[in-house]
């Protein structure tokens, strides 16, 4: 595992060497008002690069899970029963279960109730999970991972461990710890009545996998576990790709009919859509849902899922082919682009928005 092994040299040099420049450029009092401008692009480029520096420090060595078992114990002691109530969804012999974890995070259980099978989804924190697997009296034959990080990926070990003839499914592009049965595009996973198809969304992390639960065989709505990609209001951070790969993949979604409903990896819609305020002041169908979340945490009850079709109507990552949003961010790209170029433009925009806007 790369975890399991000391950083790079080349990872600790560039480190120190930033820190103690970072340090000078910031301590240094001598003509701070005639190299203010230039001190501010050099920080700017300098925090980029100390990200780039941490982001490979937590995805490539032992840091991280170090990182995230600090995380772990943290969230366990501050919610004891997780962090959000979460309900239940029962489709004619087929539950879905949410798993409040961490501190914003959500695992899930998919569950052939007949069968008495389970496949868990990202679940981070084995304890949680492995409660709700003894309280269902279900049997866990699979873990399907949407992606590397820990706080997605961290109880593949113990789970894997403990249920022996389970499978740890995901990207082989994506480094998943204790991964044994690698996917790609359209593959479709198979238990019980469960058909479950992995649809690469790569953006967030390379490898990034969503999931889709078929509704035919239970004659039900389909559902998407969609890990990092994709949230209530909101999409994940480009960590690795750009803004095109991300665009792509938020297309992928957009295929999908509007009464999929919509499992996301976290709990991020009271902020996604007090952002989304900002950006379409006037949205109907933002301030309708936005009253429903409000009420919904004040009562810290769980707000997923939502449905594609809510999605279309207030998420503006999901919205930039609309000519409303694209006037209400103000003059820039264009919306006649037949190559995806404007659009693309238009979603790192609200990127750089939403990261002023979290900041106030």
């Amino acid at each position: 595992m790369a975890w399991q092994s000391w950083p790079a040299p080349w990872l600790w040099v560039s480190g120190c060497w930033l820190l103690f420049f970072a340090f000078v450029l910031l301590l240094s009092p001598r003509g701070f008002q005639e190299r203010r401008g230039f001190r501010g692009l050099l920080m700017t480029r300098s925090q980029r690069l100390l990200f780039r520096i941490g982001y490979s420090l937590y995805t490539r060595t032992w840091l991280g899970y170090l990182f995230y078992r600090q995380q772990l114990r943290r969230a366990r002691n501050r919610f004891p029963k997780g962090h959000s109530k979460t309900q239940p969804r029962l489709f004619n012999g087929v539950k879905v279960l949410p798993i409040p974890v961490l501190s914003d995070n959500y695992s899930y259980l998919i569950i052939d109730t007949q069968a008495g099978l389970a496949v868990a989804v990202d679940p981070s924190d084995p304890r949680a999970v492995q409660a709700s697997i003894e309280k269902e009296r279900v049997n866990l034959v699979a873990i399907l991972c949407t992606h590397k990080h820990w706080d997605h990926s961290g109880g593949n070990r113990d789970l894997s461990r403990r249920h022996r003839d389970c499978r740890v499914y995901g990207s082989p592009q994506d480094g998943i710890p204790y991964l044994t049965h690698p996917l790609c595009h359209q593959d479709v996973v198979s238990v019980g009545r469960l058909q479950i198809r992995a649809l690469a969304t790569p953006g967030h992390t390379q490898g990034h996998l969503v999931y889709l639960l078929d509704g035919e065989p239970y004659k039900g709505p389909s559902c998407l576990f969609s890990g990092d990609l994709l949230f209530l209001s909101g999409c994940g951070r480009t960590f690795e790709g750009t803004a095109e790969t991300m665009l792509s993949s938020l297309d992928t979604v957009l295929d999908l009919g509007d009464d999929t409903l919509l499992w996301p990896g976290h709990e991020y819609a009271e902020e996604n859509l007090g952002f989304a305020g900002v950006v379409e002041p006037e949205n109907v169908a933002r301030e309708r849902k936005m009253q429903w979340v409000q009420r919904q945490r004040m009562e810290r009850k769980s707000t997923c899922p939502s449905t594609l079709g809510e999605e279309r109507a207030y998420n503006p990552f999901l919205r930039t082919h609309c000519l409303a949003l694209q006037e209400a961010l103000g003059p820039g790209p264009g919306p006649t682009s037949d190559d995806g170029c404007s659009r693309a433009q238009l979603l790192e925009e609200l990127r750089r928005l939403k990261d002023m806007h979290k900041s106030k």
